[in-house]
């Protein structure tokens, strides 16, 4: 099976790559010269006798503290047919109950609790229904205004735009909230949104959370009914997340990246992108500069 190797550079570290690139091919024994994507990433394909774990140790003992990501992966199936992509801290920078408990002054103290969840420190669905208690008796408008603070990642309207043109479906799975979810997914023409809903009374904020919460578990199962239903192999489906409730979605993929991950996820996941904005995801799958919409 022919394995290819990608590197692609964040901003501080486009002016390393090609010196990079190099000194990877040596030390990995890859005799081929780099396919360049773009000024910022570049595919090397590793010899038939190169072992791809070795490679890509080597790749990031030569890459050190530069700010380079490395893929290693089949070349076949690269451009996936699926995308399931986590809301907050992925394809938004904000998360949004960070936000909504700045209007009650407790900004610090929930962004902690949500920091130690998303890095699997303490129950997910304990935290959340904790979280969301706090916000109890605010008025349903200031979900209109927390909205206005949504703040798109780098590369997110490339990233959508690019793998629909190219027939992929497209999938927002929050365990954010959908009142913030479907602003996000219309925006940037996602084909399907999954997120939790705010229990709402008397036109406040009831401070509970509609069942089912969407869980780790119920991300992985979303990503696999979307692939049945697509008719997508899963070894063609993408999954992109942060957080320790994006694991199993991860694990379950074609190919899961954790995308800036908080550290026990970046350490668990298989792939991993921690200098690149989103349209590394397309870099991942092979996709030319010139191939790239927005």
């Amino acid at each position: 099976m022919t394995m290819v190797l990608t590197l692609i550079a964040g901003a501080g570290g486009r002016q390393n790559l090609p010196h990079v690139a190099g000194g990877v091919a040596d030390t990995a024994g890859i005799t081929g010269k780099p396919t360049w994507l773009a000024d910022d990433a570049c595919d090397l394909v590793l010899d038939a006798a190169t072992s791809p774990a070795f490679a890509e140790a080597s790749a990031r003992a030569v890459i050190g503290e530069a700010e380079i990501d490395v893929l290693v992966q089949p070349a076949t199936n690269r451009r996936k047919r699926l995308l399931v992509a986590d809301m907050e801290s992925t394809i938004i920078e904000n998360e949004m109950l960070d936000e909504l408990a700045d209007f009650i002054g407790l900004r610090q103290e929930v962004s902690e609790i949500t920091r130690r969840a998303m890095n699997g420190e303490i129950d997910f669905t304990a935290a959340l229904e904790a979280r969301v208690s706090l916000l109890a008796g605010l008025p349903e408008h200031v979900l209109e205004e927390a909205a206005r603070r949504i703040r798109l990642r780098a590369g997110a309207r490339q990233l959508i735009a690019t793998m629909r043109a190219a027939g992929a479906a497209t999938a927002l799975v929050s365990s954010g909230f959908m009142s913030f979810a479907e602003t996000v997914a219309v925006e940037l023409g996602f084909d399907h949104v999954v997120a939790n809903r705010l229990d709402l009374t008397a036109g406040c904020i009831a401070g509970t959370v509609a069942p089912p919460i969407v869980t780790g578990e119920s991300k992985r199962e979303t990503l696999l009914t979307l692939a049945t239903d697509h008719d997508v192999p899963i070894q063609q489906s993408m999954a992109v997340g942060d957080g320790a409730n994006d694991l199993p979605m991860l694990a379950a993929a074609g190919i899961g990246i954790a995308f800036h991950a908080k550290p026990a996820v970046a350490s668990s996941a298989r792939w991993r992108l921690d200098y690149a904005d989103l349209t590394g995801l397309l870099y991942a799958q092979g996709y030319r500069k010139e191939e790239i919409i927005g």
